[in-house]
């Protein structure tokens, strides 16, 4: 709703140069440990704390923080142009309405007009307040889709703000301590994925040995008793305790309390309910609840996280009255909600002038959104997502069956398996019907029911919960589960943390709540392996597959059409920079052969009456090689296999065996050219024909296939091909700059290297600028921060090993352009690894030159048949190693090619022209050894590459 305006602002600060926190960022971005989602809420978490000093969101509104508004070109009346030019709550309300229009909420004319009409009508600052649920603390929400990684983010939060207020102890805008909440009646799920908090690495966010101070300051307690000791009649809350004894010392800090909403609030205390009307027990829970809320609001400088926010925000739910009551203190933070669908379950109403009312579902403090779409073949795997009709039992059969088919032999790197879960909605159908179902198709594909189905759900009369499920269920995603479909009833919908779950089916509406579907059927597209690219199935019926499309419409503005192409349309922007003048880059002289085909005509008039009387005109129908193969022209089968004639025995008219001669013509021929001939056509279909029970039929002992060539042959005139050979001297240059962009937009950019920030680095070393350490950086600060510390500053600052080393070993002898963009993670690590370390310390430059868009060093191949030739197509190579005479002038090239394993074969015709005639067709128009050829493959081990290439470059470039 409004982070779009706050995003903006943002990236104005970001973009300073004065930004107080760029180097911060470059380090967390340089260690490459924290998603593109993360790094982004943390720009926007750092902007909110120090730009923003940690404000309310109304009163930054109001007080104009975000405005952008440009009245000058507007058409308005001269009170409305008064009032918003002099009142910026009443410019920042305009700007909104003028935003969410351009983006289509409907809502939006209706607010723009009605203040251009009534501008001095409305209570803005009212407004604001009522936008932002008159909370009077800074409140804000981050919206990750799952998988994001929000507990990492939540506990990169905690160490920057302990961090921050390290360096400013009494700056109120850093908190110190810190209560992580969890919604009630999903502590089973949601707790222990909190716990991961505990084993984040703070250096991914802050250097050494500022990340292992704090760490070592920080308490964690988990808040997860149940109850008093027993027998014990006074009132004592164990959690209450824990927290307690930490607030003996004079200055609390680092302490991080993990609870469920639970053990703070009484969820069947009613507000209209007085604590007398309960009975003894009730009371004591009560005081018990009572206790631990009240020693929490005594935690000075606190904030509290509040995980799956959606469901503070229901109204049945008391949790933000008691969060209200722990703001009231002096020295309270914030409140930090976290959700992936920060969106009420009805629509909320704001009161802007007597005729006007604006109606909105979305949690209008989200401060940054990550949409699910970016998220799916970036963290998250890539969807198929199947709709059938049918009654439960046919989706269930159709999904297991293709789940078993695609994933059954799926085993992760790191051990576990993938999984399916069916979500049976109550549980008697998963025990009567839908188990029986599954374990039926489980045996087909010969594996045991009672080994691979694991029933998983809350029990009830009939059925009690399965005997060691629950433990099953927890070990779901460890290498020693062998199960591979989970049946779940009235569980799992929810903060269920499984990164081996590939496949979801939603069987039949019900379920799951229809308001969950979307968090439902997603809950398999959680990432096993970071950067790699993972698939996942999902199988809804009809009704499922209507609401899950309306959920994406209204929450992420995407659909199942879109999930299913894969998502991750996220575009980037990338800075691309030649350096061929830098380099001087020499153009490279070599030598092509070319190959001309001339067809020459040797009969001036066609006698094809004559030649359709041709003795030799029969051929004898002999055994068939056969061989399958693909609509690629690959062999699928390597065996062979011999047969008769297939076309013996086949019935056929004369008429039908014409229009066969023309249609296997391609058109060359048509049916009036063959009428002229009829006679002796006629014969030859006779010939070649024989009467069998009534019918005409092909002979078997013709090659019916070849008499048809033969026919179709005597309609063309005798030719012959004139094949000349040249040797063709070319000029070409490495880098065609008329195609150079200098800016580019990607939505992939795990293929170019070095990434962007190292391509700034070397850009800038080629104009002598030095870069601080990150670290360093981050020290003077701080330093700064304290004041009175020029002198040590300015030491750092003078010492050459406060500055990143600039490797001019490696920068100096290649990159003509940066970045490059390669094919394969294989071309990036032969690139990055063996090439760099091998070349290093030699008088060698080495070049990619496998971007045929930028190269105009282009190969011609051709294969040869006997004395002649065809051409293959062009070769664009890989790498160059070259080295370079007294004058500058190119003297020798090694040309590399890598390739992978299932490319090997394909590419085999044009690497031996390269081997075999390239080479020693360069070699001998050069009189000396100017070319040399190197194929690495994909199977051989890094110690193989680097041994094979150090040999071909010593062997080459004595």
């Amino acid at each position: 709703m409004f982070y779009s305006i706050i995003q903006r602002k943002r990236n104005e600060w970001l973009s300073r140069i004065d930004c107080p926190v760029r180097s911060l960022l470059s380090y967390i971005e340089s260690k490459g440990m924290m998603r593109d989602a993360q790094i982004e809420a943390i720009k926007t978490y750092l902007f909110l704390k120090i730009e923003c000093g940690n404000k309310p969101l109304w009163r930054l509104f109001t007080e104009g923080d975000f405005l952008s508004l440009d009245l000058d070109n507007m058409s308005l009346t001269t009170k409305a142009r008064r009032i918003l030019e002099s009142n910026k709550a009443a410019a920042s309300l305009y700007e909104y309405a003028c935003l969410s229009d351009e983006k289509g909420d409907a809502s939006a004319p209706a607010l723009k007009k009605y203040i251009e009409d009534n501008p001095d009508t409305i209570d803005y600052v009212a407004v604001f307040k009522k936008f932002f649920y008159d909370v009077a603390y800074p409140d804000y929400i981050f919206s990750l889709p799952m998988g994001a990684g929000k507990t990492y983010l939540m506990a990169a939060f905690i160490y920057l703000d302990l961090y921050f207020s390290l360096n400013e102890p009494d700056n109120p805008s850093f908190a110190h301590n810190f209560m992580i909440l969890a919604p009630s009646g999903l502590k089973s799920s949601i707790i222990p994925s909190i716990k991961n908090i505990q084993n984040f690495d703070p250096t991914w966010i802050l250097p050494n040995p500022t990340a292992s101070q704090i760490k070592n300051e920080i308490q964690f307690e988990v808040l997860d008793a149940q109850k008093t000791a027993q027998k014990s009649n006074l009132v004592k809350n164990p959690n209450a305790q824990k927290i307690n004894s930490h607030l003996t010392s004079n200055e609390v800090r680092g302490l991080v309390a993990v609870t469920n909403a639970e053990k703070v609030i009484l969820d069947k205390l009613d507000k209209d309910e007085s604590p007398s009307l309960l009975s003894d027990k009730e009371k004591k829970e009560f005081e018990i609840s009572n206790e631990l809320r009240s020693i929490v609001g005594k935690i000075p400088h606190l904030s509290i996280f509040i995980d799956e926010v959606h469901h503070a925000s229901d109204g049945d739910i008391k949790l933000r009255q008691v969060v209200n009551n722990w703001t009231e203190t002096e020295t309270f933070n914030s409140v930090l909600g976290f959700s992936g669908t920060p969106y009420l379950s009805t629509a909320e109403s704001v009161k802007v002038g007597l005729d006007l009312s604006l109606k909105n579902k979305n949690l209008s403090n989200v401060v940054y959104y990550y949409p699910l779409i970016e998220g799916v073949g970036n963290f998250l795997k890539s969807p198929t997502i199947k709709v059938a009709d049918g009654g439960y039992e046919t989706i269930i059969r159709k999904g297991v069956t293709e789940f078993l088919d695609t994933y059954g032999n799926l085993v992760y790197s790191n051990g576990t398996c993938a999984k399916m879960a069916i979500y049976c909605g109550r549980i008697d159908n998963l025990e009567e019907n839908i188990y029986t179902i599954v374990a039926e198709l489980i045996s087909k594909f010969g594996l045991n029911p009672a080994d691979a189905i694991l029933k998983y759900h809350g029990g009830n009369k009939e059925y009690s919960v399965p005997e060691s499920a629950t433990v099953e269920f927890a070990s779901l995603d460890t290498n020693l589960s062998k199960v591979k479909i989970v049946l779940l009833a009235q569980i799992g919908k929810e903060g269920w943390d499984c990164k081996s779950l590939t496949c979801v089916i939603l069987p039949q509406k019900g379920a799951c709540p229809q308001n969950m579907v979307l968090q439902t059927s997603c809950r398999c597209l959680r990432q096993v392996v970071k950067d790699n690219k993972e698939t996942a199935l999902i199988w809804l019926n009809e009704d499922n597959a209507k609401t899950l499309n309306r959920e994406l419409d209204k929450q992420q503005n995407t659909s199942i059409e879109e999930l299913n192409k894969g998502g991750n349309t996220k575009q980037y922007t990338l800075q691309r920079f030649s350096r061929m003048e830098k380099l001087r880059v020499p153009p490279i002289d070599f030598f092509q052969l070319k190959v001309s085909y001339l067809t020459l005509v040797l009969e001036d008039e066609l006698n094809t009456a004559k030649e359709l009387q041709r003795d030799d005109f029969y051929s004898i129908s002999g055994l068939q090689l056969i061989q399958q193969q693909n609509l690629k022209g690959e062999i699928e089968d390597k065996s062979t296999e011999l047969l008769q004639d297939d076309e013996s025995g086949k019935a056929i008219t004369f008429n039908s065996w014409l229009h066969l001669i023309c249609k296997e013509s391609f058109r060359t021929l048509h049916i009036a050219q063959l009428k002229k001939y009829t006679t002796p056509l006629q014969a030859i279909f006779d010939t070649s024909t024989e009467f069998r029970d009534g019918i005409r039929i092909l002979k078997g002992e013709y090659n019916q296939m070849q008499v048809r060539a033969n026919v179709r042959r005597a309609f063309i005139p005798h030719r012959s091909i004139d094949v000349k050979e040249e040797v063709i001297p070319e000029t070409t240059e490495l880098l065609q700059i008329k195609n150079f962009q200098s800016t580019i937009e990607v939505n992939d950019t795990s293929k170019y290297f070095p990434n962007q920030e190292q391509v700034l680095k070397i850009v800038d070393a080629d104009k002598g600028k030095k870069h601080l350490k990150a670290e360093i950086q981050i020290t003077i600060d701080t330093l700064k921060a304290l004041g009175n510390q020029e002198q040590t500053i300015q030491a750092l600052l003078d010492s050459p090993d406060s500055y990143e080393p600039t490797d001019s070993n490696i920068n100096d002898k290649t990159y003509h352009y940066l970045p490059y963009k390669f094919d394969s993670s294989f071309e990036i690590s032969y690139f990055s690894d063996s090439l760099q370390a091998i070349i290093r310390d030699k008088q060698l430059e080495f070049y990619f030159n496998g971007d045929d868009n930028l190269t105009d060093f282009k190969i011609r191949c051709y294969k040869k048949h006997g004395k002649n030739w065809s051409l293959l197509g062009n070769y664009t190579p890989d790498f160059l190693v070259i080295s370079r005479d007294e004058q500058g002038a190119i003297k020798q090239i090694l040309i590399i090619e890598t390739k992978g394993e299932g490319f090997a074969a394909k590419f085999a015709e044009r690497r031996q022209f390269m081997e075999e005639e390239f080479v020693k067709l360069n070699n001998e128009c050069f009189g000396y050894n100017r070319f040399s050829f190197l194929y690495i493959e994909d199977t051989m081990s890094p110690a193989e590459q680097d041994k094979k290439t150090l040999t071909a470059i010593n062997q080459f470039f004595k």
